[in-house]
């Protein structure tokens, strides 16, 4: 139909602050010629300070901002009903000091937790035992081992966080990626539910 409107919102955007959020941000828009351009710079939200770092936009506030504009059209939504806007606020830089001693408890922490594990399953006795078997001499440092297992374990961390610094090693997600897509996705959906609730309460109040 020629007068059909499909839009489709998205999940996540970001907006930096005092920013007048249009729809064509938060939303993929298939409509008429004439219309189109009217509708994607059509003003949905204004970002400011009481909306705090997120700000969660309704079809149905879109739509009902649309109406005026294309009052003769059917307009069809495709997909998820809410986008989330992420407002973003500049933050103070993280100082040198603050990040060396962060990274020195992150550097120590893990170093302390790996030794701690070796220690519960008598890493050093097993070592120790797989030197005698296969050479046939007792010694209590067998770096035969100890050395290769110390690069493999460096190596294997390489390859589970499939990262070298900031370059990626190939296109499959980490685990921790996939871990946290999805702390996202269920922060999205509570942050989602929350504001309907809170915005059901307000309705009730007024």
């Amino acid at each position: 139909m020629e007068n059909t409107i499909y839009i489709r919102m998205r999940n996540r955007v970001q907006v930096p602050i005092h920013e007048k959020v249009r729809l064509e941000d938060i939303a993929q828009i298939i409509a008429p010629e004439p219309a189109l351009p009217t509708l994607k710079s059509l003003v949905v939200h204004h970002v400011t300070e009481n909306d705090k770092s997120i700000v969660v936009i309704d079809v149905m506030k879109v739509i009902s901002l649309m109406t005026p504009i294309v009052k003769e059209s059917d307009i069809q939504t495709i997909g998820p009903a809410q986008t989330i806007v992420e407002v973003l606020i500049k933050k103070k830089s993280l100082s040198f000091p603050f990040f060396v001693l962060i990274w020195f408890l992150l550097f120590f922490g893990s170093a302390m937790g790996i030794m701690n594990f070796h220690d519960d399953v008598s890493m050093q006795s097993v070592q120790e035992k797989l030197y005698t078997i296969i050479t046939g001499k007792n010694t209590s440092k067998p770096l035969l081992f100890q050395i290769p297992y110390s690069l493999g374990l460096g190596l294997g961390m390489i390859l589970f966080f499939n990262h070298v610094f900031r370059k990626r090693i190939n296109e499959e997600p980490s685990p921790l990626e996939v871990e946290m897509f999805n702390y996202q996705q269920d922060l999205d959906s509570y942050v989602v539910i929350h504001e309907n609730k809170e915005s059901m309460r307000r309705l009730d109040d007024d």
